[in-house]
C-alpha cells in the first residue's frame, strides 16, 4: 500500500481515493437525505393526524346529527304504525263483532225457520186430517142431500130439475127486484148529472153554431126556352140523346111539361155534369154529337176544379196541414151530395163546427175532432160507386190517405159499425146526430116515421106488463103504460132501462129516444 500511495506514479491509489470518496458522499447524502425525509414524513404525519383527527370530529358531529333525525324518523313512522295498527285493530274488532252479530241473526232466523216448518208441518198434517174429516162429511151430506132430494121430489111431485128451475126462476126474481132499486137510484143520480153536463156542452155549441136552417135541395130539371128543343136534343133517329146518355151516364126524360127535361141518374157528379151540359148545347144551339162530346168533356174538368176548390176551401177553413189532395178532392164531391136532402158537404162542416167546440168544453185536441167532423162522411162521396156502407168506405180511403188513427175511427164508427177507441169518436157521433136532428137540416118522409113509430111500439109490447104504449114526436119519444098490479115502481125503472137499451141496439135513429115509463095505482071508495 505504502508503495503504491508511496510511489506517486500509480494511478490506481487515486483511484481508490476518489471511489471511497464518492461512497463517503453517497452514504453521506443518502444519511443527509434520509434525515430530510424523516423530517417531511414526520411533519406529513403530523398533518395527517391533524387532519384525521378534524375529520373524526366531523364525522362525529354529522353522524350524531344524522343519527338524531334517524330517531326523528323512526319515531314519527312508529307512530304512524301505531295508530294504523290502532284503526287496523279497531277495524277487526268491528268486524268480528258484526260478524258475530250476523252470525246470531243467522243463527236466530234458523231457529224460526225450523219452528216455522214445525208449525207448517203440524198445520200440514191438520189439514190433511180436516181434509179427510170433510171430505168424510161431503160424502155424508151428498148422501143425505140425494135423500132429501129424494123425499123432495116424493113430497111435492116434481121432478129435480123442475125445482131447481123454480127455485133460480125465484131467486133471479128477487135478485131483479133487489137490483132494481139500485139500478134506478145508479141511474137517476148519473142521468141528472150526466142530462146536464150534456145539455150545456151542447147547447153552447148549438148556440155558437151558426148555420143556416135551410137544406140545399140539387135539382135534377133543365128549363126549355122553347118546346121545340125536344126534337133536337132527341136528334135524328135519337143520335144526340144516345150520344149524350153515354157520355154522361145519366138518363134524359121528358115529362108531361113540354118546358124542362129531367135528368135522372144515381151519381150527383154526373148529374151535375149532365146537367150543365145540356143548359150549355140548349144556350149554344147547335146540337150533334161531336159537339155534345166537347161541351161534356169541357164541363167535366171545369166541375172537377171547382170540387177541388170546394174541398181546399173546407180545409183551408180550419187550416188543416198534411191533408192528401185525393182527400180535398173527395171532400169537394160531397158539395153535390145530399142526405135527406142536407147537402153533404155544409153537413161535415157543420160537425167539424160542433166537434172543435165540445172537444175545447171537454178539453179534448180541438183541430183533431174538427178533422174527424170534416172527414166522417167522406165514403158519401164514391158510395154510389162501390159496395158497402159509408162508413167501411170511409175508413178504408182514410187508412189510405194516411188520416190519423182516430180520424179513421171516427169515421168507422160514427154509426156504430165498428168499437170506439177514442172520446173524440163519441163527439163526432153526438155532432152528427145534432147536425141531422136540428129544425130544418133534413127531410123525413111519412114512411120512415111510420116504421119508426111501429118499430117503437113494438119493442115496448114485447116487455112482460106493459098494458101500452105511445110513440110521440115522430119517433122521438116512447110512453109505456105498465100493469101496477103486475110491477112495482122499481120493476118499472128496470124496465124503461131494459127497453132503452133494446132500443139503441135494435133501432137505426138520429139523435135521441126518450122512454117515459107510466106506473099509476088508482084507490076509490064510496062513503054513504
Amino acid at each position: 500500500m505504502e508503495s503504491i500511495f508511496g510511489s506517486g506514479t500509480s494511478w490506481v491509489p487515486v483511484f481508490v481515493v476518489a471511489l471511497i470518496a464518492l461512497v463517503i458522499g453517497v452514504v453521506v447524502g443518502r444519511v443527509l437525505a434520509s434525515q430530510r425525509a424523516t423530517g417531511v414524513v414526520e411533519r406529513a404525519r403530523r398533518n395527517a393526524e391533524a387532519l384525521a383527527s378534524e375529520a373524526r370530529q366531523k364525522a362525529e358531529s354529522d353522524a350524531s346529527g344524522i343519527v338524531a333525525a334517524a330517531e326523528d324518523t323512526a319515531a314519527a313512522r312508529l307512530k304512524i304504525w301505531d295508530e294504523e295498527e290502532a284503526r287496523r285493530r279497531r277495524l277487526v274488532e268491528q268486524t268480528a263483532s258484526e260478524t258475530e252479530k250476523r252470525h246470531r241473526q243467522l243463527v236466530d232466523r234458523d231457529r224460526a225457520l225450523a219452528r216455522r216448518d214445525q208449525l207448517l208441518e203440524s198445520r200440514e198434517q191438520e189439514t190433511e186430517s180436516r181434509r179427510a174429516e170433510i171430505e168424510a162429511q161431503k160424502a155424508e151430506y151428498v148422501r143425505l142431500q140425494a135423500q132429501a132430494l129424494m123425499r123432495l121430489e116424493e113430497v111435492s111431485g116434481l121432478s129435480r130439475d123442475e125445482a131447481t128451475r123454480q127455485i133460480m126462476e125465484a131467486v133471479r126474481q128477487e135478485a131483479r127486484a133487489a137490483a132494481s132499486a139500485d139500478v134506478r137510484q145508479i141511474k137517476d143520480e148519473l142521468q141528472r148529472n150526466a142530462d146536464w153536463e150534456a145539455q150545456k156542452i151542447m147547447a153552447l155549441a148549438i148556440e155558437r153554431l151558426a148555420s143556416d136552417f135551410s137544406s140545399e135541395r140539387p135539382t135534377s130539371h133543365v128549363a126549355l126556352p122553347d118546346p121545340g128543343l125536344r126534337g133536337r136534343i132527341i136528334g135524328a133517329e135519337g143520335r144526340n140523346i144516345r150520344a149524350f146518355e153515354k157520355l154522361t151516364g145519366m138518363q134524359v126524360v121528358f115529362d108531361d111539361d113540354p118546358k124542362q127535361v129531367t135528368i135522372s141518374g144515381f151519381n150527383p157528379i154526373k148529374r151535375e155534369v149532365a146537367k150543365r151540359s145540356l143548359e150549355k148545347l140548349i144556350e149554344g144551339g147547335g146540337i150533334h154529337p161531336r159537339k155534345i162530346q166537347l161541351v161534356v168533356a169541357t164541363v167535366s174538368k171545369k166541375l172537377d176544379q171547382e170540387l177541388v176548390k170546394a174541398g181546399r176551401e173546407a180545409v183551408d177553413e180550419f187550416a188543416f196541414k198534411g191533408v192528401h189532395p185525393e182527400m180535398v178532392a173527395l171532400l169537394g164531391r160531397l158539395k153535390y151530395r145530399t142526405s135527406y136532402g142536407q147537402n153533404v158537404l155544409d153537413h161535415v162542416r157543420e160537425v167539424a163546427r160542433i166537434c172543435g167546440i165540445m172537444a175545447a168544453e171537454l178539453r179534448l185536441d180541438q183541430k183533431l175532432a174538427q178533422r174527424a167532423g170534416l172527414f166522417h162522411d167522406i165514403g158519401k162521396a164514391v158510395d154510389f160507386e162501390r159496395e158497402g156502407t159509408h162508413p167501411e168506405i170511409g175508413g178504408e180511403l182514410g187508412r189510405r190517405y194516411g188520416e190519423p188513427p182516430v180520424v179513421v175511427n171516427a169515421i168507422e164508427s160514427h154509426h156504430d159499425d165498428c168499437e170506439v177507441i177514442h172520446p173524440i169518436s163519441v163527439l163526432v157521433a153526438a155532432a152528427d146526430a145534432l147536425s141531422g136532428a136540428r129544425p130544418g137540416a133534413r127531410r123525413r118522409t111519412t114512411v120512415d116515421y111510420i116504421q119508426r113509430v111501429g118499430k117503437l111500439e113494438e119493442l115496448a109490447r114485447s116487455f112482460d106488463g106493459v098494458d101500452g104504449c105511445f110513440a110521440l114526436q115522430a119517433g122521438r119519444e116512447i110512453r109505456v103504460i105498465v100493469q101496477p098490479g103486475k110491477l112495482d115502481d122499481n120493476m118499472a125503472a128496470l124496465l124503461a132501462h131494459d127497453l132503452s137499451q133494446r132500443i139503441q141496439a135494435e133501432m137505426d135513429y138520429p139523435g135521441r129516444i126518450k122512454v117515459t115509463v107510466i106506473r099509476e095505482v088508482r084507490a076509490q071508495a064510496v062513503a054513504s
